[in-house]
C-alpha cells in the first residue's frame, strides 16, 4: 500500500486571495458562503442553465462518461449542492445506492433532496465524512473556487478513493481573451442577475453571482491547480478544456 505523500500543513493553497470585499475577514468566509449558497439555493439551477445556454446537464454528462464513470463504481460527489452532477451520473446509469453527495450548504442538501434518491452528507470537501478507499469515482463542479485550501482538499480526494480511482473537476476558467473577459463579465454581472430579478425578485441571485465572479476572476491558474494534483499524488493528471472558459481536470490515484 502506498503512503499518503506528506505535505506541509501550515502551508495552505488558497484557490483566490481573501476576497475581504465579501467578508470581513478569513475565518468568516465560509460561514458567508454557507449563507449565500442557503439563500441562493432556490435559484442555482436556473442560474446554471442560464450561464451555459442551457447545456449545462449534456455538458455534465458528457464529462463524467469522458472521464471514466461507468455503472458498478461508487461515486462520491463533493460540494454537491443540488445535485446537478449526481443527476448526470444518475443519467449515465450510475446506481443510486453507489451514490454518495457532500456539501456544507443545508440549503443546497435540502434541493439536491428533492431530486435524487442518494445518500447526502454534510460536510466540507477538506473534510469528508468518508472512509478510505471508498470510492471508485470523486467529482466536484464548479465549486474548487470556493474551498479553503487546494491541497487539503486534493489530500481528502486521494484518501477516500480506492488504488487506481479517478477525480473529474469541473471548472470556469477566467479567459484569456481581453474582449471574452469584459463580455463574461457583463454577463455575470449584469444580465444574469437583472433576469434573475425580474424573475423572482430574489437579491440572493445578485449577490451570489458577483461572488462568483469575484472567484473565477482571482482564481489561481491551472497550472497551480495541476500542480497540486501532482503533490497530492495522483497520476495521469491532465486539464482539458472546452470553449474558453470550461476546463476539466481528471486524475488517477
Amino acid at each position: 500500500m502506498d503512503e499518503q505523500p506528506q505535505t506541509d500543513s501550515a502551508a495552505a493553497l488558497s484557490p483566490h486571495r481573501p476576497l475581504t470585499e465579501f467578508y470581513p475577514e478569513t475565518a468568516s468566509r465560509q460561514k458567508f458562503v454557507n449563507e449565500l449558497f442557503d439563500e441562493a439555493a432556490p435559484d442555482y439551477d436556473w442560474v446554471s442553465g442560464m450561464m451555459s445556454f442551457g447545456s449545462d446537464q449534456f455538458y455534465r454528462r458528457d464529462a463524467l462518461r469522458k472521464a471514466g464513470l461507468q455503472n458498478g463504481m461508487k461515486l462520491l460527489d463533493v460540494a454537491s449542492g443540488t445535485g446537478l452532477m449526481i443527476k448526470a451520473a444518475l443519467e449515465l446509469g450510475v446506481d443510486p445506492k453507489h451514490v454518495t453527495g457532500v456539501d456544507p450548504s443545508h440549503g443546497m442538501l435540502a434541493k439536491n433532496r428533492e431530486r435524487n434518491p442518494v445518500t447526502l452528507l454534510e460536510g466540507k470537501g477538506e473534510a469528508l465524512p468518508c472512509e478510505d478507499a471508498s470510492f471508485d469515482f470523486v467529482s466536484m463542479g464548479y465549486a474548487l473556487r470556493h474551498v479553503e485550501d487546494l491541497r487539503k482538499l486534493f489530500g481528502e480526494f486521494r484518501r477516500v478513493l480506492k488504488p487506481g480511482g479517478r477525480i473529474l473537476i469541473l471548472e470556469i476558467t477566467r479567459p484569456k481573451n481581453t474582449l471574452a473577459l469584459h463580455l463574461m463579465r457583463f454577463y455575470m454581472q449584469k444580465v444574469v442577475p437583472r433576469l434573475g430579478w425580474l424573475r423572482r425578485r430574489n437579491k440572493s441571485t445578485a449577490k451570489l453571482m458577483e461572488y462568483y465572479w469575484a472567484t473565477i476572476e482571482e482564481c489561481v491558474p491551472p497550472p497551480v491547480i495541476l500542480s497540486a494534483l501532482e503533490a497530492s499524488g495522483f497520476k495521469d493528471f491532465k486539464r482539458t478544456t472546452t470553449g474558453a472558459v470550461l476546463s476539466e481536470y481528471i486524475a488517477r490515484r
